[in-house]
């Protein structure tokens, strides 16, 4: 009588486990940048929001705002800022320039600078 079981043999199960590893090793730094870089754009959004916010606070009180990050939230139509981001922003008599940054994005810092029209990369 033939007692073969049907089943995997050692060289399968490690060829599988070779080509997971393999997979895993690929997916997990892509997966890391691909969460840095939304940070990133967190925070690039904030400072758009702020700065449209800026041009609206200007038009009613005929001069920019100082803030920095929760300060911010003053301005009209900021009801506050994603969770991280740090903001400032200096105001001037004809402008104002900020810049934003999330500490778990890129390093990237953005920039906006009203007068030279707006985020510089």
């Amino acid at each position: 009588m033939n007692s073969r079981t049907s089943g995997f043999t050692l060289l399968e199960l490690m060829i599988t486990m070779t080509i997971v590893a393999i997979l895993s090793a690929i997916a997990v730094p892509q997966f890391n940048d691909y969460r840095a870089r939304g940070f990133d754009l967190r925070a690039m959004s904030d400072l758009r929001n702020v700065a449209i916010a800026e041009e609206v606070y200007f038009l009613d009180e005929e001069q920019y705002l100082s803030c920095s990050n929760e300060t911010c939230a003053n301005l009209p139509g900021v009801s506050s800022l994603s969770q991280g981001v740090n903001i400032e922003i200096l105001a001037g008599d004809t402008g104002f320039t900020g810049n934003a940054f999330h500490p778990k994005g890129t390093g990237k810092v953005f920039a906006w600078d009203s007068l030279q029209g707006g985020l510089n990369f």
